[in-house]
């Protein structure tokens, strides 16, 4: 990953280093000539955020307008929209200050403020996504935290805490919110992980189908980690086949390098 220092500091960076004292602000190139800003001891984008990306632009590619919920700093709803059209526009919602201040910080230093709304607040709150945009949206993206606060460590990094931990709602609250705002044709993608039964449970408890799932093997001969999942209203499943990241001798696989050349990695 490359790095290097924004040449004129953000207005939000104060507030965003007085919410995370002691870390510091890293730009990182995320896809294309777009540039993500992150803690550098925080949560840094990751392989999952690009995959939900990728699936759903690739079910997707036609889409004008997603939602992209939990956003944290932006990578998920960035990475989609930088593989859809020009016109596409892009609505964020993020309950953490400091990540949304990060996502902020992001979209002004990409020049995308035509193209993506920023919202700062709870995905279980009604008004992230109010009445009049109920049923609205074609596609919607996710990636929930997957880790009970009773079944692991909270980090003491506040960031890095409520990206990995259920602290602020879990795989049903996503499912539930991205249910009340999908068109009836649309399409919610979400990453969870493999041996979770919770997504497959929370997709069914919103109304929704499951389409499909892709296992996610980031070693091939290991057992899958996490799992790409593809839901919307009716429908039949058809799994596809699972994404290889790695060859068990530790190098990329092809088909992960022809992912990652089709979603502009650096």
């Amino acid at each position: 990953m490359t790095s290097h220092t924004a040449p004129t500091p953000s207005p939000d960076d104060a507030a965003i280093l007085d919410l995370v004292p002691g870390d510091e602000i890293t730009v990182d190139r995320l896809c294309g000539e777009w540039w993500i800003s992150q803690l550098r001891r925080g949560h840094r984008f990751s392989t999952d955020d690009m995959l939900i990306a990728y699936v759903a632009s690739g079910l997707r590619p036609e889409t004008m307008l997603q939602l992209d919920l939990g956003a944290g700093t932006g990578s998920v709803g960035l990475l989609t929209l930088f593989r859809l059209g020009p016109t596409t526009r892009l609505v964020m919602v993020e309950a953490q200050e400091v990540s949304h201040l990060l996502a902020r910080r992001t979209v002004a230093w990409n020049g995308l403020g035509h193209r993506v709304q920023l919202r700062h607040g709870d995905l279980r709150d009604p008004h992230s996504v109010p009445p009049e945009e109920a049923g609205s949206y074609p596609l919607v993206t996710g990636s929930p935290p997957y880790i009970p606060e009773w079944a692991g460590h909270t980090s003491p990094h506040t960031q890095r805490a409520h990206c990995r931990m259920e602290l602020r709602g879990d795989v049903f609250d996503y499912c539930k919110t991205a249910a009340r705002a999908l068109a009836p044709d649309g399409l919610f993608v979400l990453a969870h992980s493999a041996v979770d039964a919770r997504p497959e449970q929370a997709i069914a408890a919103a109304g929704l189908t499951l389409w499909g799932r892709t296992d996610v093997y980031f070693r091939r001969n290991r057992a899958p980690t996490i799992a790409v999942f593809a839901c919307g209203f009716g429908g039949t499943r058809q799994d596809p086949a699972p994404i290889v990241v790695r060859e068990s001798t530790g190098e990329w696989t092809d088909e992960y390098l022809q992912i990652r050349q089709d979603m502009g990695a650096p």
